[in-house]
């Protein structure tokens, strides 16, 4: 690249080379002139008027009516999710002699579930039952029974699976009845276990007769 120099008053023309170090410094020609970045942003949204927020319409406000009715449809809808309709059992099923006289959890865990009852003052929900009636829609379970039997009934199916899980050696299903009573109907048996061979237990063993406070109460003792 090189320069052209005109003297006033002469025809004399120079031409002086330009040195590549100052070529190199100057660099390629500048692109073309583009908009700022800040110019490219799309714009910004409106902000709302004051008179707009005025005139725009309150949120719901439910009523307390609508509330309890709200509360009551969706407690509805959660019962029904878990299975617990009125009228509806649910069992665990074993050898009296196992359940009620070998197992050494199964007291505390009744003991356990009436004293969590009482705390958050809600009625019983469970019941022991001594060779119980609705067995005999089940003849599946009670060919595989050793008799006399007991069954743990519940309306509640979530505590049910956890003592199921807990004893593992018990059978379960559930059913339907129309009444409390007819539910926990039983045939008479007296039962008799013999005397443990070893008592392994640090405490002593349990009275005889302790399922009876689980036992549902006749109309006799609910006047007394």
């Amino acid at each position: 690249m090189a320069t052209s120099l005109h003297l006033s008053g002469s025809c004399a023309r120079i031409t002086l080379p330009l040195s590549r170090t100052h070529a190199e410094s100057v660099g390629p020609a500048p692109p073309p002139h583009t908009a700022p970045f800040f110019n490219r942003l799309p714009p910004p949204r409106p902000l709302l008027s004051l008179r707009k927020l005025q005139n725009a319409s309150p949120p719901l406000l439910l009523s307390s009516k609508t509330r309890a009715v709200a509360k009551e449809s969706s407690a509805k809808e959660t019962t029904e999710k878990c299975g617990t309709a009125e009228g509806k059992y649910y069992f665990l099923v074993a050898n009296a002699n196992f359940l009620l006289d070998e197992e050494e959890h199964f007291k505390e865990v009744l003991f356990e579930r009436l004293r969590h009852l009482n705390e958050r003052k809600k009625e019983q929900d469970f019941w022991l039952v001594v060779e119980p009636k609705f067995l005999d829609r089940f003849p599946s379970l009670t060919n595989r029974l050793l008799r006399p039997a007991v069954a743990l009934v519940s309306t509640d199916p979530g505590w049910i699976s956890f003592v199921r899980l807990k004893l593992d050696r018990v059978l379960s299903s559930e059913y339907e009845s129309e009444s409390l009573q007819e539910a926990l109907a039983c045939n008479p048996t007296e039962l008799r276990f013999p005397p443990p061979k070893k008592w392994e237990a640090p405490y002593p063993k349990y009275e005889f007769g302790w399922w009876e406070r689980f036992f549902l109460p006749s109309k006799a003792d609910s006047q007394n």
